[in-house]
Parts: structure tokens; C-alpha cells; sequence
């Protein structure tokens, strides 16, 4: 291995680490029982504080005509708030680590909506990943397997309206584009309409969470987590220029090494070994689910904006 991919594997897993960690962080951020919609609120308001000195550094003007703001809209609705709305409840309920594997289900979901929008072509390749993913997650779901109580089952549904979503949404990009954004535009955009959304409703709700408060675990987790996440996904967006969107995809299964291993480490699970059957048959699925080489797709990474990068 030559010195520069040397250094592009190194940030991979850099990036990777960073990624992982936000898993256990928001279990940390819900376990006081603030309200979600106050936990999304600030996340989208931490992320618009980290984004716009990224933004004006790289002297990018936020694009506000109607196809950019419609944009912006659906990426809300279906890459932060419908999505963390659900994620955000079942972590409450699962352990970190269920919920890493189920992240990485990921580009998995997105390939039959792919087939329904017409942007692939059947691969029995593509779809024998899918049935191996989905049986990993068949025995994840097994009574006694993986979950510590039996109640926890009825949280995977919710977990998985998550996934789904940022299924969709990657789909959505393919399909129908950015509007003349660029990724980290994107990002920034959907964030200050999420946070427009989000603002109204957690007054009206009561659900409001103070800053202005004795800070403790879950509200630093929650600030650190957000701004993990944005410094995170301005590298990925880097890498996919850097060295092209099919190397950039394998942070997929380090992302999800990551998220047990921080679960491990900062909330002390501990999983039974069909548990690790399970992840390595749902990364096995993702494995044949990905692009090929020679197809230069782009990557559906868990929890991932993932969007053409116009810029």
C-alpha cells in the first residue's frame, strides 16, 4: 500500500470512528427523557452554528431559488425530522449496538426503492445481498437472540422508519437532484429549515429544552454528536472528491465496527454471539448491495446526507 492510500484508509477510518460514536452519544442525549422533538430542535440549531463558518470559509452562497428551497424542504422532512423522530424514541429502547447494525441496513432498503424509481437495473447479485441482509436481520430479531428483554422487539419497526427514510432519501437525490446545491449547501439548508420547522412546534408542545440549564452527560453528548456529525460528513464529502465514491462507501462497515465498540465502551453492552452472527450477515448483504467498481455510484452511508457534489 503506497503512502497516499495509506493516508486516505487512515481518514476512512477516522471518519469512521467519528461516525460510530454519535450511535451511543444520542442514547446518552434521550436517557433523561428530554423530548425528541427539543433534542432535533437543537441538533439541527448546533449543526447551522458549525456550518455556516465552513460555508463562508469555502465562500459559498446558500442558493435560495425555488428548486434549491424545495430541496432543503424534503431533506427536512425526510433526512432529519421524520427520521430522528423515530431514532430518537427507539434508542431509548434498544441497545447502541442493535441500532448500529440496523443503520447499516442502509444502502440495503435503498436498492429495491431504487428498482421502483427506475435508477437500477435487476442484479441477482444486488438482490441476493438483500436477502442475506434481511436474514441477519431476522435473526436479530429473534426472541432471546440479540434483544435483552422481549418488549425491546416492538422498537425495531420504529428504528427502522429511520432507516427507510434515509433510504428514501438518497434515492430522492438520485432521482430528482439538488437543485443546483452543492452537498455541504445542502446540509446547511435543510438544517435551517428543519430548525424553522422544528422551532414553532417544540414551543407550542412545551417541549422546549432551556440551554440555559446545569448541563449534564446527555446534554453535552447531544452538542458534541451534532457537531461530530457535520465535521464528519464535510470529510466524507471530501473523501468521495479525494479518492471517489466507491472507496468513500466502505465507511458502511467500519461505522458499524465503531458503533459497537463505542456501545461497548461508553454504555458497557455486552452482546451473545448471535448477536455478531446477525451483524456479519447483515454486512455481508451490504457488501453485495454496494455498487460495483466499475459502476462509480454513489454511497449510501449510515446516516449520511448523501448528495451530488456540484460545488
Amino acid at each position: 500500500m503506497d503512502r497516499s492510500r495509506a493516508r486516505l484508509v487512515l481518514a476512512l477510518m477516522v471518519l469512521a470512528a467519528g461516525w460510530g460514536i454519535t450511535i451511543p452519544m444520542t442514547k446518552i442525549a434521550v436517557s433523561t427523557g428530554h423530548s425528541f422533538a427539543g433534542l432535533i430542535f437543537w441538533q439541527l440549531v448546533i449543526g447551522v452554528l458549525v456550518m455556516v463558518p465552513i460555508s463562508l470559509f469555502r465562500r459559498r452562497k446558500l442558493p435560495l431559488h425555488k428548486s434549491a428551497l424545495k430541496t432543503y424542504l424534503v431533506i427536512a422532512l425526510i433526512g432529519t425530522l421524520v427520521p430522528n423522530s423515530a431514532s430518537y424514541q427507539a434508542i431509548a429502547h434498544l441497545p447502541s449496538g442493535v441500532v448500529s447494525v440496523l443503520m447499516s441496513l442502509i444502502p440495503i432498503i435503498a436498492f429495491p426503492i431504487a428498482l421502483g424509481l427506475k435508477l437500477e437495473a435487476f442484479s441477482p447479485r444486488r438482490l441476493g445481498g438483500l436477502l442475506v441482509g434481511l436474514t441477519g436481520v431476522m435473526i436479530l430479531i429473534l426472541p432471546g437472540a440479540s434483544l435483552p428483554e422481549a418488549a425491546m422487539l416492538a422498537w425495531i419497526p420504529v428504528s427502522l422508519i429511520s432507516v427507510t427514510c434515509y433510504a428514501f432519501e438518497g434515492n430522492y437525490v438520485a432521482k430528482w437532484g439538488t437543485g443546483g446545491a452543492g452537498p455541504i449547501q445542502v446540509l446547511l439548508g435543510a438544517s435551517l429549515v428543519g430548525a424553522l420547522i422544528a422551532g414553532p412546534v417544540v414551543i407550542g408542545t412545551g417541549t422546549y429544552i432551556s440551554p440555559f440549564r446545569v448541563w449534564g452527560a446527555p446534554e453535552v453528548a447531544l452538542v458534541l454528536s451534532s457537531i461530530i456529525h457535520v465535521l464528519v460528513y464535510t470529510g466524507y464529502v471530501w473523501m468521495v472528491g479525494r479518492a471517489g465514491p466507491v472507496f468513500a462507501v466502505q465507511i458502511s462497515y467500519p461505522v458499524t465496527g465503531f458503533g459497537i465498540i463505542w456501545a461497548m465502551v461508553l454504555l458497557g453492552e455486552s452482546y451473545p454471539r448471535t448477536f455478531w452472527v446477525a451483524m456479519a450477515l447483515v454486512l455481508a448483504g451490504v457488501f453485495l448491495v454496494q455498487p460495483q467498481r466499475n459502476r462509480g455510484e454513489r454511497a449510501l452511508v449510515p446516516g449520511a446526507k448523501d448528495r451530488q457534489d456540484n460545488t
